[in-house]
């Protein structure tokens, strides 16, 4: 997930219970002409993150491959292909959701990564249910993902069509997973303890998959229902983190406006279903100083109600515009 998954959320994540946590969508040409934002996305904590799931994406295989190997010299454990994302500035160069138009590519890409690569490493994909609903053919991706040397697959049970609208079709979570004999990893529609196991229950799936109900929520690994305080501690935590981990990778170390501009939409997830929440929304997404963002936090938190949350952390009413997050 892109500006979400980079490393202190992902540590968040796992120390809260979460099984695996990949790196946001990491371009395999930034890799190869070693883009300076792209070396940032490298970046993991070695102590904590066993195993460490490198998450790339492009068009071409000599790129692709390239990249695969760079991943496994810096540490990467687990090399996941990203063949599910719809956004159209990633699909239209081939990658994301383009491979569902043409399996025996994305066959072809994995066998040649998988080359590249050695037995050392694992190859993992994630797929959508197709590119729209007149060309459903995860199925078909999965037997071909499988015959190329792929050692697990996620299935996002929505087209490259329907985005994040509408509904995930389970059913064709449990099609693969009797289709094929490696490990299947279900996504959609997943928001809690109770959906993860009906999923798992449903589908056969080996695993489950959450993102967008993590959003400000590390608590969804724990099954636990914070409290504001809670909340106020832990997004500080994240806060804080996020401002170091930018400090670290940039020439000018004493300029936080862009790490405060990006963490913004973290403060909006964290503050979801609290009384007050649209008010602080407005105000937190325009703060631009630590001080003033420390005065919010105190202030909203501080005052906030402590029931659970009570709207649906799937819902896209933020504010915040989703479509260059999620793959």
């Amino acid at each position: 997930m892109a500006s979400v998954s980079e490393m202190p959320y992902r540590v968040l994540a796992l120390e809260f219970g979460a099984g695996l946590a990949t790196t946001e969508l990491i371009s395999a040409k930034g890799i190869v002409h070693q883009n300076m934002r792209t070396k940032r996305y490298l970046t993991y904590d070695k102590a904590r993150e066993l195993p460490f799931s490198l998450q790339l994406f492009g068009g071409e295989e000599s790129a692709m491959c390239h990249a695969a190997v760079e991943a496994a010299k810096i540490g990467a454990h687990i090399i996941d292909i990203n063949m599910g994302c719809p956004v159209k500035k990633v699909t239209k160069t081939g990658a994301g959701s383009a491979f569902l138009c043409d399996p025996k590519r994305a066959g072809s890409l994995v066998k040649a990564m998988r080359s590249a690569l050695g037995d050392a490493i694992p190859i993992t994909v994630k797929i959508r249910s197709g590119w729209d609903d007149k060309t459903i053919n995860c199925v078909e991706m999965a037997k071909e993902l499988e015959a190329a040397g792929c050692a697990a697959l996620a299935l996002h049970a929505r087209t490259r069509a329907q985005g994040y609208s509408g509904k995930a079709d389970w059913n064709l979570i449990r099609r693969i997973k009797e289709s094929v004999t490696i490990p299947i990893i279900g996504n959609g529609d997943v928001d809690s303890l109770k959906s993860a196991r009906e999923m798992m229950h449903q589908t056969g799936c080996d695993a489950v998959m959450i993102g967008r109900a993590a959003l400000g929520n590390p608590w969804i690994f724990a099954d636990q229902q914070p409290t504001a305080l809670e909340r106020l501690t832990v997004a500080k935590r994240h806060f804080n983190a996020h401002i170091d981990f930018n400090r670290s990778h940039l020439a000018d170390s004493d300029d936080d406006l862009p790490a405060i501009r990006s963490f913004r939409p973290h403060f909006v997830w964290y503050s979801k279903g609290l009384h007050g929440a649209s008010h602080f929304r407005e105000r937190i997404m325009q703060a631009e100083s630590l001080n003033e963002i420390e005065d919010l936090l105190v202030n909203f938190f501080g005052r906030a109600d402590n029931r659970s949350r009570d709207s649906d952390p799937l819902e896209e009413d933020d504010g915040i515009d989703y479509r260059q997050a999620f793959g």
